[in-house]
């Protein structure tokens, strides 16, 4: 198939070409990152505080659905479908040499992303199926768009992202069909978290030691993370086996064990970075305590498996430490470095990580102390607002301004 493709594909441009450099129409659809990470910042905080108003004064939320199902599906599938769309649309020209997707066609993805945002918001007004419609499509064609880049710029070693998008778009469509049935959503939310926690094991695998390497290089540490390896290998596969087995099984000492290995890989492979020699700036330290949480996500979840605890708390694990926490990572990291300023956390960014990260710690201290779990749920919730708030507050000038991101090399390490 890979060599039928590059026979009906034209050559390939022997030098990569010159990226971010479109000066007409709207600075914020000049690039992927633009428009989606100032989304993903906006719905972050206009969800949860959704959320909390729903918790606290019973504002109605998703109709049919329930509040509960919209809380979850609006983190997971708008928030961080935003976030990770945004990342996709940097990261597809780095690695194939193509012009980004801007313009219009950026636009109306944007635009399809909102209109599922306002559709499950709008139910019961609008029906359920419409909506779901709507919100589902979205997925679908971020992927159709990434897999037509990565094949026409010959990246084959990434097209196994399209997987990610696949199992995304599925789990969707899934969480839609059994909500709409009145069945149980739980599988769906526990195969998505497990795809953006594999995303993460992934990406994070490469750009967290890759990033720390070029800081630790210019500060001329003697010792640098480990390269990826076999060890690398074996931490992937074990971690995808131990999110098999929680997807499928959620109580069991088989996933139980598979997840406390994984564990112990993960966090094996993440001492082998050299993370804490990154202590002067939080840009590069916060990429190893957010994944940091991977690992204690998988323990929170053996736990879970042999009924030590609920589900809940251990999902919250990986739902604010790893998915958001990684993802405010990288988007202030690439924000920055897209739009020309140093990398270098301000102050600003810094409280954003520390708030997310205490967020982290609050939401699964709510089910184990169950005297004070409206106040650390409340706490959290407000954590996890003022972390995104500190974020859009000081990001969207960034993104919404005309200003020349960077081309050669530096602008693929920023992303």
């Amino acid at each position: 198939m890979r060599l039928l493709l590059d026979r009906l594909l034209p050559p390939k441009s022997p030098t990569p070409v010159a990226r971010g450099l479109r000066r007409d129409g709207l600075p914020l659809f000049a690039y992927g990152f633009r428009p989606f990470f100032l989304l993903a910042g906006l719905w972050a905080v206009s969800a949860m505080v959704l959320w909390i108003g729903s918790l606290a004064d019973g504002w109605p939320l998703g109709g049919d659905y329930g509040a509960g199902n919209w809380h979850a599906h609006e983190m997971l599938f708008g928030y961080a479908s935003a976030a990770l769309a945004g990342f996709m649309l940097t990261a597809i020209p780095n690695w194939t040499g193509r012009l980004p997707v801007s313009g219009r066609p950026l636009a109306l993805l944007a635009l399809l992303w909102l209109a599922g945002r306002a559709g499950m918001l709008a139910i019961p007004a609008i029906p359920m199926p419409v909506a779901a419609l709507v919100d589902a499509a979205f997925l679908p064609l971020l992927a159709l768009i990434a897999g037509r880049e990565i094949v026409a710029g010959r990246n084959w070693k990434n097209l196994k992202i399209l997987f990610g998008l696949a199992a995304l778009s599925l789990a969707n469509i899934g969480f839609h069909l059994t909500a709409m049935a009145g069945s149980g959503t739980d599988l769906t939310y526990r195969l998505t978290i497990s795809v953006f926690v594999m995303l993460v094991a992934l990406v994070g695998g490469r750009i967290v030691p890759s990033f720390t390497r070029n800081w630790l290089s210019r500060n001329g540490a003697p010792h640098l993370p480990a390269p990826f390896g076999r060890f690398d290998q074996l931490a992937l596969a074990a971690t995808a086996l131990a999110l098999v087995a929680w997807t499928v099984l959620p109580v069991s000492p088989l996933t139980a064990g598979l997840c406390a290995a994984a564990a112990a890989v993960q966090a094996v492979r993440l001492v082998r970075w050299h993370g804490w020699r990154c202590w002067p700036e939080p840009l590069v330290l916060v990429l190893h305590a957010f994944y940091a949480f991977l690992p204690l996500g998988l323990l929170a979840v053996a736990a879970a498996a042999l009924g030590w605890w609920s589900q809940a708390p251990a999902l919250h694990v990986f739902t604010i430490g790893v998915i958001g926490g990684m993802t405010l990572a990288v988007m202030t990291r690439a924000s920055r470095g897209h739009t020309g300023r140093p990398l270098v956390a301000s102050l600003p960014t810094s409280l954003a990580y520390a708030a997310l990260g205490l967020a982290a710690l609050c939401r699964p201290l709510a089910e184990v102390l169950p005297d004070y779990y409206l106040p650390l749920l409340s706490l959290s919730g407000g954590l996890w607002i003022a972390g995104f708030g500190l974020f859009t507050l000081e990001y969207a000038p960034m993104l919404l301004q005309r200003k020349l991101e960077r081309v050669p090399a530096a602008a693929g390490r920023a992303a």
